[in-house]
């Protein structure tokens, strides 16, 4: 029966403390959102206290191929 409420909380938590992290980091005050800055975000954000202890977590997103002219 604890498990279910400790569980959830934990999870909880640890998402909170990556929000705080994404938002140190200025990652919600970017103008432009593409892949690799809603990608850095979300891994930042599940990251969670791990960015407080010199985890950086980056996502590059390849380029993807142009159309034939």
């Amino acid at each position: 029966m604890r498990s279910r409420v400790v569980i959830p909380t934990v999870v909880v938590i640890w998402l909170l403390i990556g929000l705080l992290a994404a938002i140190q980091r200025g990652y919600f005050s970017a103008d432009e959102a593409n892949c690799a800055t809603i990608g850095s975000t979300l891994t930042t954000i599940a990251a969670g206290p791990l960015n407080y202890v010199g985890v950086n977590p980056t996502i590059e997103c390849p380029d993807l191929p142009q159309p034939s002219e």
